[in-house]
């Protein structure tokens, strides 16, 4: 009894601990800004971990500001506490660290074009995708923004006739298919997994139906729907989103699963005209299947 009265005495004291660091709104709807905090110095604890995992569920997007640069294997050890990495990109030359993708406007300095074939949640390639990411900028080009776009208020966003419609859809990405709507494993509330990439990242949309009480499945060209969630995702932006400025030494951590991004034309513009671009990005696996609902 002393034993368990110690371990529930240790997990309350965890769970009483304040946090060290401090957040504001980064938006109405989602996101936080961090700040006294440095990844750089201060103290990775079981504390921090449990309190940052509880920060993203709320908020979906911590946004770490002015932290240097990072360097490849200390970014990676933030993200293993985060849970088991899971890297299935193509490796730059320049690139720090095996489980870091390294991405820029310039082709010497990292790979190029990143993100720019539409709005999309990371690994839908994946039987489970990604659940968090981390992005570091050892470099900020003017102009490069990513934008967010969080899935439980676009869904709520949509028309009760746009909803079912969708609640009927899933999305076939190489070997496999994942339902367009479904609950967040972790909030609970309702999010959406899909690429816009059409063709390359997402190869067809599955419709399925009941009628009298026989199931059919109707397969549907990935284009039409690709583009039509791409606009009211840009729309979406406006209204709900952000276009998230990046600065050199931002450091942030996103519920892969809860938000919708896309790097917008401008992060590939030339060195020349917007400066130098790169950012470091890790993934972490995901740990539950999506389900329809």
């Amino acid at each position: 009894s002393s034993l368990l009265f110690s371990f529930s005495f240790s997990c309350y004291c965890m769970a009483s601990l304040p946090k060290p660091y401090s957040l504001k709104p980064l938006t109405p709807l989602f996101g936080a800004i961090v700040s006294n905090f440095d990844w750089n110095k201060d103290e990775i604890t079981a504390s921090l971990i449990q309190s940052l995992k509880e920060d993203i569920k709320e908020h979906r997007l911590l946004l770490f500001r002015d932290q240097g640069k990072i360097p490849g294997e200390k970014q990676v050890e933030i993200s293993a506490q985060l849970g088991k990495l899971h890297s299935t990109f193509y490796q730059h030359p320049k690139s720090p660290h095996k489980h870091i993708f390294r991405v820029s406007n310039d082709e010497k300095e990292g790979c190029t074009g990143v993100g720019r074939t539409g709005f999309h949640v990371d690994g839908t390639f994946l039987f489970s995708p990604f659940k968090y990411q981390t992005m570091h900028f050892h470099a900020a080009s003017a102009g490069g923004s990513t934008w967010f776009v969080p899935l439980k208020e676009f869904y709520e966003g949509q028309t009760k006739e746009v909803q079912e419609e969708w609640n009927k859809l899933w999305m076939v990405a190489r070997n496999y298919c994942h339902p367009l709507c479904y609950k967040h494993p972790v909030r609970g509330d309702t999010s959406m997994i899909f690429h816009c990439g059409k063709d390359h990242f997402c190869n067809a949309f599955i419709r399925e139906t009941e009628e009298e009480g026989q199931k059919r499945q109707e397969v549907l060209e990935p284009g039409p729907l690709c583009e039509e969630l791409h606009r009211k995702l840009e729309l979406a932006t406006e209204k709900i989103g952000i276009k998230l400025e990046w600065q050199e030494g931002d450091f942030a951590l996103t519920d892969n699963l809860g938000l919708a991004h896309y790097a917008c034309p401008e992060t590939q513009l030339s060195r020349n005209k917007a400066g130098l671009r790169i950012l470091h990005r890790t993934t972490i696996a995901g740990d539950s299947i999506p389900e329809n609902f």
